[in-house]
């Protein structure tokens, strides 16, 4: 990790413009092991002007950039001067932070450790502030790891809350950006609305009861307002009561008409159950006589059905007697049928074997025509055969020619298996290397593949880069060298776990970056690119003497006890032009990767390395020395994760491949051309291989025909003597079957004969059968009748028994209903089983209708009427007395309210005179002094009390009006109409005016003049020394990293000057007077000179 370099400054006299020996020391100490200097004690408090609660001393310790650190300010204009960085500020952190100011007051940290200085577990601040009774010294320590502060007043315990009163009894308001304006809140000063800087001016410089008149008159207005509107409420509320009861009135009238509607309402329905219950006793009589008619109806059709059941059944017996004669007659049908058939089929088979007969006698018939035929063929083949004999040539000269033939065979496939061996060993030998090349193909195409993911990277992050590339590589012969393809494409990392470090050493625009070994070519390319295509590219230029083999200063062995295990530059491959580019540029010969052991003794390799760049497992450390002190300062970032380089493609290996390829496929043509050339020479030698067969076939089947001819010579002779040897008489045979055919034919007639007769019985069978059916048929003809007659009476007499049932039932359910109405109109009556209806109920009924559609119309109509009465209920005249009850109370309650409000408005009216008259009068006075310095700028500004209604006192506020040119007219000052140097000079001049009003003890600015142009500092400055350095001010502290020159200074200014640097003067070694006698030897020596 990076060790920040310490920094320390030494004490500065106190100077005024003439620097006198009586002034009172002042230094800003050491930020580094310093204490307080040997300066002569302070003068008693009485001797010196300072008002009530201004600050006489500043200690601080461990605090911010101080180590420890004692100031003595003036009573008047404090002047603290220092470079940026200094610790200027610092001095106004301890002044809010000792006075137990907010730490997000400051701007620069919402934690009060924060302050604590680096390294230190505590933090300390002091404050002495001035009091006629004795000064009061405010201690403050902070522990850093609590995040708490401990607080002292004068040595003794005490809690913030103490503090912060002690502190606003002296008026110090250290959160009042009018009295207390640190650097980073000097901007916010522009940005008070008008009502926060009236209150803020109140607090700084109005008496201590203005503020509170302020507040008492918000509060009392608010109070005023919330009166008024009860007020207004409660009147609102008042009326509304009076009407509605006014309304009630005439509810209350209608409450009672409503109930005489309603008595009626309830009469009718105590009526109407009697009436529903007489209308059902009458029906229930009614459907009682019509049930004992449908029972009688009932008992005459049962007795009309017994006749006709009697019928049925005879004529069922009848049906089952008939129907047993026709399955006999059916039985005796298929008996003979039976036999019938048996008869035919043994005729059947006696036709067969009469065809069976006179087909084995035309068999016989055709087969000794064939043997003649045959015979007859026999002799004629033999007889050629024998002429062929006697024609046949000798052949015993043909054997030295088969001999021949043969040989010449035999070597012909001789030649044919080595051949075809050779083949065999070609085809084997382009197998081998048709799955060779295949295999180094699928590993080209394998590193294409990761290319592309390459490509695929390039195109999807930087698409003009890629575009670029595709150009470049389809015009490389417009270019003299070579050009090299963006780096990031060309670099192949050997282990892609390592491409985090190259991408965090390389830039990404350099990573995207064409390497060009020629300047010519370079502006080719860049203005065919940049200028024709508009594509935004990178391109560098290699060095002329190549650096890719460059050695490192020092060797690996050195660093790798350290944990160091190589250089950026052996973690990849990459064009001789790129790694030359990447040495002489980035330097990756030079720096070492590490690992996490090297992280855990940085601090160690930092200091005996000498290192300027090294990355550890997961940071890179960048080591530079300083300028201006030579310390070592160190820095380290965490490295991001790799994006582009994480695919890993070794173009060697690649170029290997696609070399070990083209051999393949010259050696692939070679075999293919010998192959071609055996298939060739393979094909000649079977042609000739064909003909030596054929001849040696043609000779041999010469040699072997006189032999053949003779055997089958032999063989036909042998077959006619068998031939004429197996005859058959036919006359015979035609005898035989001619008997056994007349035998046949007379068993055949017999048993026509006999199948003739039963045919006859079976006829008459199926002639009785028939007529024993047709009476079956009349007979299920009038059983069908009957029994249709049978259910039509059937029919009739369930749907009579049916409306028996339903009128029983309905019987029983009027009964029942009649029961109910009668216990409801009972219940409607209140009266018991066995009570009658009372004379006055009945005396009632005798005067309503007695029909219950007349009682329905009756009580719809009075319903109607009562429905009229809406809203009205029993409570109607209780709420109406107990509405009349809450009018009064409220009555009384409304004059208490309103004796209430006239007594704030009284007092509102005093306070309003005690604070609005003092706080105009204030206001005129700032206004006369702002107007007075924007007079002497030759500018213009006032200040007035500025509100939109005078009755609303949180609305009041104070607005500052300006301008600059003449040109122009007075604008309001704001965060937007006016420059940052013009609202630093309208802030400081408001200061200004308030500075001789004020009644706080002291002022602090902190760098407001950084915005203001040269002109306007000097005269404000001027202003400041002017009002500050007038008798019975306040204390003034004003902050600033500069000073213009020949600006006007006053012996009553206190100037603090505040050094730092490793070469000065220890705090401990000053000497305040010793400097200032050497300081009057110089001035005194000068002239003679």
């Amino acid at each position: 990790m990076a060790t920040p370099s310490r920094k320390s400054s030494t004490p500065s006299t106190v100077a005024s413009k003439r620097a006198l020996p009586r002034d009172p020391p002042s230094e800003v100490p050491s930020k580094r092991r310093s204490s307080a200097p040997s300066a002569p004690p302070p003068p008693p408090p009485s001797s010196r002007p300072f008002v009530e609660g201004s600050i006489v001393r500043i200690v601080m310790e461990n605090f911010l950039t101080y180590d420890i650190c004692e100031v003595s300010p003036g009573p008047h204009l404090n002047m603290i001067i220092g470079a940026n960085g200094t610790g200027k500020s610092s001095i106004v952190c301890a002044i809010c932070l000792g006075l137990a100011g907010k730490p997000a007051f400051m701007g620069r940290a919402d934690k009060v450790g924060f302050f604590v200085k680096r390294g230190c577990s505590k933090g300390m601040v002091e404050i002495e502030l001035f009091r006629t009774s004795g000064n009061l010294i405010i201690t403050r320590e902070i522990d850093v790891a609590k995040n708490q502060s401990s607080w002292f007043i004068n040595k003794k315990s005490t809690t913030q809350k103490v503090v912060e009163e002690q502190v606003a009894a002296l008026n110090i308001q250290v959160g009042n950006l009018c009295q207390f304006l640190p650097q980073d809140k000097v901007g916010e000063f522009a940005k008070l609305s008008k009502i926060e800087l009236l209150e803020a001016t109140e607090k700084s410089i109005g008496p201590p009861e203005m503020h509170r008149y302020h507040c008492e008159l918000k509060n009392f207005r608010e109070k005023e307002k919330q009166l008024e509107t009860s007020c207004k409420e409660k009147t609102e509320y008042l009326e509304k009561m009076i009407q509605r009861n006014e309304r009630y009135k005439q509810d209350v009238e209608r409450f009672y008409e409503r109930k005489r509607h309603l008595d009626l309402i309830e009469m009718l329905e105590a009526k109407r159950p009697w009436v529903e219950y007489e209308n059902v006793r009458q029906e229930y009589e009614e459907v009682k006589l019509a049930r004992d008619r449908v029972k009688e109806e009932v008992r005459k059709l049962k007795e009309g059905q017994i006749p006709m059941t009697r019928r049925i059944e005879e004529i069922e017996r009848q049906r089952h007697t008939l129907e047993a004669r026709i399955k006999e007659k059916a039985t005796d049908i298929k008996e003979t049928s039976q036999k019938c058939k048996q008869k035919q089929d043994i005729i059947e088979r006696k036709d067969k074997q009469i065809e069976e007969l006179q087909q084995a006698l035309t068999v016989k018939q055709n087969e000794e025509h064939d043997r003649q035929r045959r015979i007859s063929n026999t002799r004629k083949m033999i007889e050629d055969l024998q002429n062929e004999l006697k024609t046949a040539e000798n052949c015993e000269n043909l054997q030295p020619q088969i001999d021949a033939i043969t040989n010449d065979l035999r070597r012909v496939q001789d030649e044919k298996a080595s051949c075809e061996g050779e083949v065999i060993d070609k085809r084997g030998e382009k197998e081998s290397l048709e799955k060779e090349r295949k295999s180094v193909g699928d590993n080209i195409v394998r590193f294409d593949n990761l290319m592309n993911q390459k490509e695929d990277k390039l195109r999807q992050r930087y698409r003009d880069t890629y575009d670029a590339v595709l150009w470049l590589r389809n015009n490389r012969d417009k270019f003299k060298q070579r050009v090299c393809e963006p780096i990031m494409l060309t670099i192949n990392m050997k282990d892609n776990k390592n491409a985090k470090y190259i991408e965090n050493h390389i830039s990404s625009n350099d990573l995207r970056a064409f390497v060009f070994e020629s300047q010519e070519d370079m502006e080719i390319f860049l203005r065919e690119i940049r200028d024709n295509k508009k594509l935004r590219v990178n391109a560098v230029i290699a060095p002329k003497s190549s650096y890719a083999d460059k050695a490192p200063s020092r060797s690996l062995n050195e660093l790798k006890p350290y944990g160091f295990f190589s250089y950026l530059r052996e973690l990849f491959d990459a064009p001789d032009p790129v790694m030359s580019f990447l040495c002489c540029y980035y330097h990756i010969h030079e720096v070492p990767v590490g690992t996490e052991r090297t992280r855990e003794r940085i601090e160690r390799v930092i200091q005996e390395t000498q290192l300027k760049q090294m990355y550890t497992a997961e940071e890179k450390y960048v080591v530079k020395t300083s300028f201006y002190s030579n310390k070592v300062i160190s820095s380290n970032t965490s490295l991001k994760v790799a994006q582009f380089l994480t695919v890993t493609v070794d173009l060697e290996q690649r170029r290997h491949l696609e070399e070990q390829l083209r051999e393949i496929n010259r050696k692939l043509q070679a075999v293919e051309a010998g192959l071609i050339a055996l298939c060739e020479r393979n094909k000649h030698l079977e042609h000739k291989d064909n003909e030596l067969r054929q001849k040696k076939k043609e000779l041999l089947e010469r040699k072997t025909k006189k032999r053949q001819l003779e055997q089958k010579i032999s063989s036909k002779l042998g077959s006619l003597k068998l031939m004429e040897q197996d005859t058959c008489n036919l006359e015979e045979e035609e005898r035989k079957a001619s008997t056994k055919i007349k035998e046949l034919n007379v068993q055949k007639a017999k048993l026509v004969t006999e199948l003739t007769n039963f045919v006859k019985i079976c006829t008459s069978l199926h002639i009785q059968k028939v007529d024993l059916i047709l009476q079956n048929t009349t007979v299920i003809s009038e059983k069908n009748k009957l029994e249709s007659d049978y259910m039509a009476a059937s029919s009739q007499l369930r749907i009579t028994e049916q409306h028996f049932i339903e009128l029983d039932e309905s019987r029983q359910r009027l009964l029942q209903k009649c029961k109910e109405l009668m216990k409801r109109a009972r219940q409607v009556c209140n009266l018991g089983a066995e009570q009658t209806v009372p004379q006055e109920y009945q005396t009632a009924f005798q005067d309503l209708p007695n029909t219950l559609d007349e009682i329905d119309a009756l009580l719809t109509e009075e319903r109607s009427r009562a429905s009229c009465f809406t809203g009205l209920n029993p409570t109607v005249v209780e709420e109406y007395t107990k509405r009349e009850e809450e009018i009064e109370q409220l009555t009384e309650e409304l004059k208490i309210k309103k004796v209430e409000l006239d007594k704030y408005r009284e007092n509102i009216s005093q306070v309003k005179e005690r604070w609005l008259n003092p706080l105009k009068e204030l206001v005129e006075k700032i206004n006369e002094k702002f107007s007075n310095f924007f007079s002497s700028m030759q500018c213009a500004g006032e200040v007035d009390l500025h509100t939109e209604n005078e009755e609303d006192y949180d609305k009041y506020g104070i607005r500052i009006r300006v301008k600059f040119r003449s040109s122009t007219q007075l604008h309001e000052l704001t965060p937007h109409h006016q420059s940052g140097g013009e609202r630093s000079v309208s802030t400081m001049l408001y200061l200004m005016a308030l500075q001789e009003l004020n009644r706080c003890p002291f002022r602090v600015v902190d760098e407001i003049n950084q915005g203001m142009d040269p002109i306007n500092e000097r005269r404000v400055f001027e202003m400041v020394v002017n009002t500050a350095c007038k008798e019975n001010t306040s204390q003034y502290f004003f902050i600033t990293p500069k000073l213009l020159q020949n600006l006007p200074y006053s012996e009553k200014m206190t100037v603090l000057f505040v050094y730092n640097g490793p070469h000065m003067l220890e705090p401990n070694r000053w000497n305040l007077k010793a400097f200032q006698r050497r300081r009057r030897r110089i001035t005194f020596t000068q002239p003679s000179q």
